[in-house]
């Protein structure tokens, strides 16, 4: 079976891999490059905290679980890292963070109470404020350094036969025999089947085949859409978990770095008029990490991002064909880096088997088939404390 993938982003190389290894014929196409797109832009925390949806939290713990599996075969430099995560909270937080750790320990999640000195062990080079007055250990989260994760998948993905080429797909036509795309310089490839992974530019790419998947796609000032990350150079920390505190969370970067992000700031940025590096955005993104180091009397070193996420109209992943009768499967995802293991694999058995996978039955695009666009509503417990 030739399979076409359009976008090679964390989920698009994901299914790549999948297919591949499986035998099948796989062209891997992307505008830019590999992981180019939203995947360059995640605070990349993996994790089933917030997703209150019963499927979604399902889903959400089977990519935990496969992202174990799946670092025991990638080669390269470790790019998944079963961190743990540590959430802070202040007077005005706690209540909330301990109804979420009970709903959490209802479930079977794995989380528990830790005391200032247990957390200041397992977040290493980094100091508690003593404003803080409860703190939670989620030890099943991690992290996952998206350049590495996504360089080790295409490789094996080509180790095991898949071709990758920058491309910009402009149209697609998903015929009752055969379906094909067609590049910007006029170039048309056809398969078996297409899996359309283009993140934030999926809906525009699905309308050119008569496709409806619904996605936000507002990306002015302070939008759903619009992210913004701090990727400290300096001071190099001895960070060793995720952190969620109030105003500010943390994972660690490669090299002693650190990706931070205050999610109160999103609403202040505008993709077409980018925060300086010596605005207000960035002072006070300096301020707040200062406050959580040791007294170095220098200011730290942040680099600014901006990413625009790829969010499905109602908050949740889309994995499916557009119809019974389409050629065209449909992948996209808010919680892209926790759920590209099992995504790659679900998807990818669908495709080579035709069976479907039970973990993706809520999340099909036909959902929104005869649903007017007025209604429907982001899940805004699925796509905040820190997913980018």
């Amino acid at each position: 079976m030739k399979v076409i993938i359009v976008g090679a982003g964390v989920l698009g190389v994901s299914v790549a891999r999948q297919l591949a290894v499986a035998g099948e014929d796989v062209l891997l196409l992307d505008q830019r490059g590999a992981g180019a797109g939203t995947t360059a832009t995640t605070f990349a925390w993996t994790n089933s905290s917030r997703k209150p949806d019963p499927d979604y939290h399902r889903l959400n713990l089977a990519g935990m679980e496969e992202h174990a599996r799946l670092a025991g075969q990638l080669r390269g430099a470790p790019s998944y890292f079963p961190s743990g995560a540590l959430q802070w909270a202040d007077a005005a937080n706690e209540q909330r963070l301990a109804d979420n750790v009970e709903r959490l320990q209802a479930l079977g999640y794995p989380a528990h109470w830790v005391t200032h000195d247990e957390a200041a062990r397992t977040a290493g080079g980094l100091r508690i404020p003593a404003t803080i007055t409860s703190i939670a250990h989620f030890p099943s989260e991690g992290y996952v350094l998206p350049d590495r994760f996504v360089n080790n998948l295409l490789a094996d993905a080509e180790q095991h036969g898949a071709t990758f080429a920058i491309g910009e797909v402009v149209a697609l036509n998903d015929g009752p025999d055969r379906v094909s795309v067609t590049l910007a310089d006029g170039e048309v490839r056809t398969g078996d089947r297409v899996v359309l992974a283009a993140g934030r530019w999926t809906e525009r790419l699905a309308a050119r085949a008569e496709i409806d998947v619904p996605m936000v796609t507002d990306a002015g000032r302070g939008a759903q859409t619009v992210g913004l990350l701090g990727y400290a150079r300096s001071p190099q920390l001895d960070l060793r978990c995720v952190i969620h505190s109030p105003g500010l969370n943390l994972r660690p970067e490669a090299g002693g770095h650190t990706v931070l992000q205050a999610l109160d700031l999103n609403a202040h940025v505008d993709p077409a008029d980018p925060p300086s590096a010596d605005g207000d955005i960035a002072s006070t993104l300096a301020r707040r990490f200062s406050a959580l180091l040791p007294d170095l009397g220098r200011a730290p070193e942040i680099d600014l991002r901006i990413g625009l996420r790829s969010l499905p109209a109602d908050g949740h992943t889309v994995a499916g064909y557009a119809s019974a009768q389409s050629r065209v499967y449909c992948l996209v995802s808010h919680s892209g880096v926790t759920l590209a293991p099992i995504l790659g694999r679900l998807v990818a058995a669908e495709i080579t088997t035709d069976q479907e996978q039970d973990l993706l039955g809520a999340f099909r695009p036909t959902r929104f088939t005869g649903v007017r666009r007025s209604d429907i509503e982001v899940d805004q417990r699925a796509t905040s404390l820190g997913e980018q």
